[in-house]
């Protein structure tokens, strides 16, 4: 390779680089607010990750535990009857 065509290729490794830098970021800052725990709908063993009652995913006893979370689109959980907020302990 000259020296030449080696700079140019460096020369676009340098912007492949950055464009990718940039877009990344933005990318998933849009994704995490479109998405939220949704409590309230996981079914028994379908919840995505740990609660108060254990400690991983996929543990949930009951349908629909209010302690239970699954990652959805914010609308998706609210058309579901879900909450985005968990639920309060009983007094």
């Amino acid at each position: 390779m000259t020296s030449k065509s080696a700079r140019i290729s460096a020369a676009v490794g340098s912007l492949l680089a950055l464009g990718t830098l940039a877009a990344g970021p933005s990318a998933l800052a849009a994704d995490s607010t479109a998405k939220a725990k949704c409590y309230g709908i996981a079914k028994a063993g379908q919840n995505d990750c740990a609660s108060k009652t254990h400690g991983c995913q996929g543990q949930a006893k009951t349908d629909n535990d209010p302690g239970d979370w699954k990652l959805l689109a914010r609308d998706e959980c609210e058309k579901l009857g879900g909450s985005t907020t968990p639920a309060k302990k009983a007094e």
